[in-house]
């Protein structure tokens, strides 16, 4: 695997970041000097903050997400040094081993009624434009306050364990397994990561699954992912599925 390049140590002395071809308002690049972890802005995010950010991921690498919530940033122990990379594990295996580990306690199901993966969608929307959408009502709602981040990364998928993101930590220490899911799953459904609190999680979703029954397949992925998505029953979860825009998981 090749060495991503980080852009951040030339904010540092370009704080506007002009010379990576962007215009980024007033910031922090926080980290160690010789490999930072991410530029955070210093003021809120507003709704219509998204999109220009989002620039950032064509043109350095950089990749946009809401950082929010109770606790002040410095308080999240973030721990990037700790995790391992999400393309060496596999999303399936993943996710099979929360199902054995919860499905039965929690749902009543028998490791064996793992039902796999669901199949992948169609995009019904841009995925830059639905992440916007998404990012923007959230300023409004569940990530008030929360302050844009650019954070260097393959993916957006990635973004979590590039920051060293332990928000999952009571059901995974290693976030990078995490990812490999979130990989998997903006491949098939054209998720974005747009929002990180210390314990929550927020994705766009453009191409939420076609009908019932992958809804339902999906819904299971829901809860090895996240069990406390689960409030009532699969088929109640899998039903909110294809109209959905946004999925939010919290780990208490």
């Amino acid at each position: 695997m090749a060495m991503l390049a980080n852009p951040l140590p030339q904010l540092m002395d370009d704080p506007t970041g002009k010379a990576l071809g962007l215009a980024l308002p007033p910031g922090r690049v926080l980290g160690p000097a010789e490999e930072p972890v991410l530029w955070y802005a210093d003021e809120p995010a507003a709704p219509e903050h998204w999109a220009p950010f989002a620039r950032a991921r064509r043109s350095a690498g950089l990749h946009p997400v809401l950082l929010g919530g109770e606790r002040e940033l410095r308080d999240w122990a973030l721990a990037p040094e700790e995790m391992s990379y999400p393309g060496d594990h596999d999303a399936e295996d993943v996710l099979e081993g929360f199902w054995e580990a919860y499905a039965e306690a929690e749902l009543g199901y028998a490791a064996e009624d793992w039902p796999g993966l669901a199949e992948a969608s169609v995009p019904t929307e841009d995925l830059d434009r639905r992440a916007a959408e998404v990012a923007g009502a959230a300023t409004e709602d569940v990530l008030k306050g929360a302050r844009v981040a650019l954070v260097p990364a393959r993916r957006s998928a990635d973004v979590p364990a590039a920051l060293g993101w332990r928000g999952a930590l009571e059901q995974e220490g290693d976030v990078a397994r995490l990812c490999a899911v979130l990989r998997s799953w903006e491949d098939r459904f054209g998720i974005r990561v747009v929002g990180l609190t210390h314990d929550r999680m927020v994705l766009s979703v453009g191409a939420p699954p076609r009908d019932g029954e992958e809804a339902l397949v999906l819904a299971a992925e829901h809860f090895a992912f996240c069990p406390p998505t689960i409030e009532t029953d699969l088929p109640d979860h899998a039903r909110t599925l294809p109209t959905a825009k946004t999925w939010t998981f919290i780990w208490p």
